[in-house]
């Protein structure tokens, strides 16, 4: 027999959450009140029509001449975002594409990519967003074992597409020669022009995303995100200062979580986000200047090429504008985040997640003035929990176990069937950490990096993390290899700064003057660069 007063515990805490992210919504200004038949009807919008293609159509609605997207090609309100996507479905669906069809798309960040994930959320089919640093195994691989139906791609991804196997259709969403792209292929912004733009009607049930896992260690792996709850969205702006109306960059790829969860957030806010299919550095401050940008999105290898610009060329752009620099996507090192917190103010904002568990954790830029590194609190709706080898759960400060995480936002299971570990009804993040005696979090690697050397455990992070420290230290990534004595032992890579004199000895004595003898690298390697994914993650499937 259930314990009542047990139920009534999880019931209080159920509606004191949802009391709270109400809350947060509405300070941000997603919730129109007092104009409460707006929030009702916004609400049945994005149920009828799925999370974006409904954000995009409230925003059309509230404001049709405000602009959506900034892209290469200039601006797009969302009115016009909406009409565009109703002309790309009718022609999609009398092409045969609906419900149960699969959209791959392999593109850069730019309107063709916007349009086809309106469109097929409008048409009811699953989006299947491919990272753009695919190599033909790969993206063979994935179109297989996800059954794509029809892919949607730029022109300069041409040659990896022999490698697709069966009765795949074809879409261009980015042309840059006229003349080079194949006559037969039909082109999205053509498609657009030549069909009817009238409303398209709801779906049975709203089209979802498929995003990939970083694939650092073998064939990425399918988490599908089907619609969720409106309230979900508290889980970024509790933490994270958001509001309607404003501005941001998007630096992050779309087709990473990082990107596609805040681009669907700025959509949901109203906001313009101004886009470009290639990241460069100063480009992307030229970008925040122009457009006054109140939040950039990126990942940390992003962050680290804008702070690496000198001073005399980061000065030129007025970058005042910027209330958040939203983080996520890998680690962000103390070094890195203290860099860039010198650079642009207390506005760094550090997001812990996975493909998997979506938000986890945020460290707000008090957290990271109070412990640099932390990834912060839980915010609304997310909970996190410690547990051991064995699943008892950890309570202690400053002792590592695995972290496993609960949100709204979680995966249901891969593609392929398979899932992570549950414990108590929280998921693996596949990652270890600590929190510290203020509760908050930190993550000492991943769980398949710690190595056993000698009897002692070590997260390569530690010593990462210390190396970049050092000036004439760009980026260092240490793993684990095989040793015949103690197992495993500690090879560290190393990427020099211009005209540094570090060498292996420089390394060790470095390592060993700042933590314990058993974390010292007896290998160093020095490359031009780390081998890293189109997100920035290491992979360290390449370093042996």
């Amino acid at each position: 027999m259930r314990n009542p007063t047990g139920l009534a515990t999880l019931v209080a805490g159920k509606v004191t959450e949802t009391v709270r992210s109400i809350d947060v919504m509405r300070q941000a200004g997603l919730l129109p009140i007092p104009r409460v038949d707006e929030g009702l009807r916004s609400l049945v919008m994005v149920r009828k029509w799925g999370p974006f293609a409904g954000a995009n159509m409230i925003a059309a609605r509230r404001d049709p001449t405000a602009t959506g997207i900034i892209d290469e090609l200039g601006p797009l309100t969302f009115k016009q975002l909406d009409t565009q996507s109703n002309a790309l479905a009718r022609a999609w669906s009398e092409r045969g594409l609906g419900p149960g069809s699969v959209i791959a798309a392999l593109c850069r960040d730019h309107r063709g990519l916007v349009l086809t994930m309106l469109a097929s959320g409008k048409l009811g089919a699953k989006l299947l967003l491919m990272n753009t640093g695919f190599a033909k195994p790969q993206l063979a691989d994935v179109a297989k074992r996800e059954g794509v139906t029809a892919l949607v791609y730029d022109q300069e991804f041409t040659e990896l597409l022999d490698a697709v196997e069966g009765d795949v259709e074809h879409y261009l969403a980015w042309v840059d020669s006229d003349t080079a792209r194949p006559a037969d292929i039909p082109v999205v912004a053509e498609l657009v022009a030549s069909t009817d733009d009238r409303p398209w009607p709801a779906p049975a049930k709203p089209g979802g995303f498929i995003l990939l896992t970083s694939g650092t260690t073998g064939t990425p792996k399918g988490a599908p995100r089907p619609h969720t709850s409106a309230l979900a969205s508290a889980q970024f702006l509790d933490r994270i200062p958001l509001r309607t109306g404003e501005a941001t960059y998007m630096g992050a790829p779309l087709f990473h979580g990082t990107g596609l969860s805040q681009f669907i957030l700025s959509f949901a806010l109203g906001s313009k986000v101004v886009m470009r299919r290639k990241f460069v550095p100063e480009e992307t401050l030229r970008g925040v200047a122009e457009n006054r940008c109140t939040t950039l999105v990126l990942v940390p290898t992003m962050l680290q090429r804008i702070v690496d610009l000198p001073e005399e060329i980061r000065a030129k752009y007025d970058t005042s504008s910027l209330r958040i620099i939203f983080v996520a996507g890998s680690a962000l090192s103390p070094d890195l985040g203290n860099r860039a917190t010198a650079a642009f103010g207390d506005v760094v904002h550090n997001l812990y997640g996975s493909t998997e568990v979506a938000v986890a954790t945020v460290a707000t830029p008090e957290d990271w003035r109070k412990a640099p590194g932390t990834v912060g609190r839980a915010p609304v709706g997310c909970k996190v929990a410690l547990y051991d080898e064995k699943g008892g759960k950890i309570t202690e400060p400053h002792v590592t176990g695995r972290v496993f995480v609960g949100s709204g936002l979680s995966f249901q299971g891969y593609t392929d069937g398979r899932n992570k570990e549950i414990i108590d009804g929280l998921l693996s993040s596949g990652d270890v950490g600590h929190f510290d005696e203020d509760g908050l979090l930190f993550i000492d690697g991943r769980d398949d990096e710690m190595i056993v050397s000698g009897g002692e455990n070590v997260f390569p992070i530690e010593v990462e993390n210390l190396l970049v420290e050092r000036e004439d230290v760009i980026e260092a990534a240490v793993v684990g290899v095989e040793d015949p004595e103690f197992g495993q032992r500690l090879k560290a890579f190393v990427v020099r700064a211009e005209k540094s004199e570090l060498d292996v000895d420089g390394v060790r004595e470095y390592v060993k003057a700042n933590l314990a003898r058993y974390k010292v690298p007896r290998d160093v390697e020095f490359l031009d660069e780390l081998p890293r994914n189109a997100t920035g993650k290491v992979l360290r499937n390449k370093l042996h």
